[in-house]
């Protein structure tokens, strides 16, 4: 799998970084430009990070009603990856403020690299990343096998269970297939969020308290529950939420089936409960 490699720096002064997500300044400011990469960069040449086949709990997330407020999955474990994504990359200490944001670190930014060829719809940064430096050149085409991708911060994350595996269509079957493994054995030893998940067991959610606060799930289930229940004026009641997720229409592949679907049917509801009919691993969710 070919990916574009840009050198760097990882700075996360000011900024909110969780499990899945941190800020990269590229050593050649024109970097993204030159690799006609559409992604968005702050007036310091700073990009946001979407880590590659991989979504951490969130410890921020806004509603797409404007307005709303920010939500949280259980910030316990979603502070323990956000955690060690800062340790993996290099920082030895950090402070935050009451809402996410770094007010202090040390160091104040470490070297790093990532791996990528595409931007997001929100202009993330699609990425593999990692952490110090390399001896390949700046914006060299590298050819990603799974020697390389056990070395990213992605990947270490998924073998300790503290992210979901989250698939996407244009990562190389030949790399999901490696993370699959990983995120399996960490399932099987229960490590991190495998010890309680309830995505495909089943979330019953009897106030908007068990869903921030109690239930450990997929992120991406996690966000549309919260945007649904925003329209609800206060309601969580799960009537109506299937047919939400076919307005939203979240395009995937079972891997396992081999059949192209939506969210929508692979959500089950039965009064207060809401489960995955399928594990996280075994859906590819078509890139916007």
């Amino acid at each position: 799998m070919p990916l574009n490699l840009i050198k760097g720096q990882i700075r996360i002064l000011r900024s909110q970084p969780d499990g899945g997500s941190i800020r990269f300044y590229p050593t050649d400011p024109a970097a993204f430009a030159k690799l006609r990469l559409p992604v968005h960069t702050n007036r310091s040449g700073g990009a946001q990070l979407r880590l590659d086949a991989i979504d951490a709990l969130e410890t921020h997330y806004a509603p797409r009603v404007h307005g709303g407020f920010l939500h949280h999955q259980p910030l316990a474990l979603a502070h323990v990856a956000a955690d060690a994504l800062l340790d993996l990359a290099g920082f030895a200490a950090v402070t935050r403020d009451q809402f996410e944001t770094v007010v202090d670190a040390t160091p104040e930014q470490v070297d790093g690299y990532i791996l990528t060829r595409f931007a997001d719809k929100s202009g993330r940064a699609v990425s593999l990343a990692y952490a110090g430096r390399t001896s390949r050149p700046d914006l060299a085409s590298v050819r990603v096998d799974t020697e390389i991708l056990q070395a990213s911060l992605n990947y270490q994350l998924a073998a300790a269970g503290l992210v979901y595996p989250t698939f996407y269509s244009r990562l190389y079957p030949d790399l999901r297939n490696a993370l699959t493994v990983a995120v399996e054995k960490a399932r099987a030893n229960q490590a991190g969020v495998w010890a309680d998940d309830a995505t495909t067991s089943g979330a019953t959610i009897t106030s908007l308290t068990d869903l921030t606060h109690d239930i450990v799930m997929l992120p991406k289930l996690f966000r549309r529950l919260i945007d649904y229940f925003a329209l609800g004026a206060g309601s969580v009641s799960l009537d109506g939420f299937v047919d939400y997720l076919a307005t939203r229409d979240d395009r995937l592949v079972i891997l396992s089936a081999g059949h192209a679907t939506g969210l929508d049917t692979i959500v089950e509801v039965t009064g207060r409960t809401v489960r995955l009919t399928r594990p996280p691993d075994d859906i590819v969710f078509v890139e916007a």
